[in-house]
């Protein structure tokens, strides 16, 4: 979940790994994508997928005809669009763990009952109820005593952060 956030145009600002399922919050950051250079769209967008022959020639330094470049362009302006997207987020990272899961398992087929469901949150308010919600539900469901005992959880990662005074948010 962590390295997945770093290529995409977001922050993890809460989340909980539950048994058989998880809670995130995230914040997506529009205005960072949005300054992203051609090259660093291609980095990123190659971390996760295969990039096209072009876009290796471009990261390599090769130089590009004006119609590749600006094909090139028009492909990273999708790329860099999905990077800020939520449902493209949840897409790779549910894929990544479906496919973990079923190596695990040995079996394949579907891991997730159905897709995702997301809520957007529009006032800090609303945002501070529903990070104490995933903060907490590891208590609630008795994996855990204590906030600081609870694994998996950003709420165990940002009091870890508070104990050696780093910072956790990187809003």
């Amino acid at each position: 979940m962590h390295n997945l956030a770093e290529v995409f145009a977001l922050d993890l600002a809460a989340y909980a790994v539950m048994s058989n399922h998880y809670h995130v919050v995230l914040y997506i950051d529009k205005k960072s994508a949005d300054k992203w250079s051609l090259f660093e769209v291609i980095d990123r967008w190659q971390k996760i997928f295969k990039a096209s022959n072009l876009a290796q020639r471009y990261l390599n330094g090769d130089t590009l005809d004006p119609c590749e470049l600006k094909a090139l362009e028009d492909v990273a302006s999708i790329w860099r669009e999905r990077l800020t997207d939520i449902s493209w987020f949840m897409r790779c990272l549910n894929e990544s763990i479906a496919r973990q899961a079923n190596a695990e398992d040995k079996c394949m087929g579907r891991f997730w009952e159905g897709r995702f469901k997301s809520q957007a949150l529009l006032d800090e308010r609303v945002l501070a109820a529903c990070m104490a919600y995933v903060d907490l539900n590891p208590i609630r469901a008795n994996m855990a005593k204590t906030p600081e005992d609870s694994d998996h959880t950003s709420i165990q990662q940002r009091i870890r952060a508070a104990i050696l005074g780093e910072n956790y948010f990187h809003l």
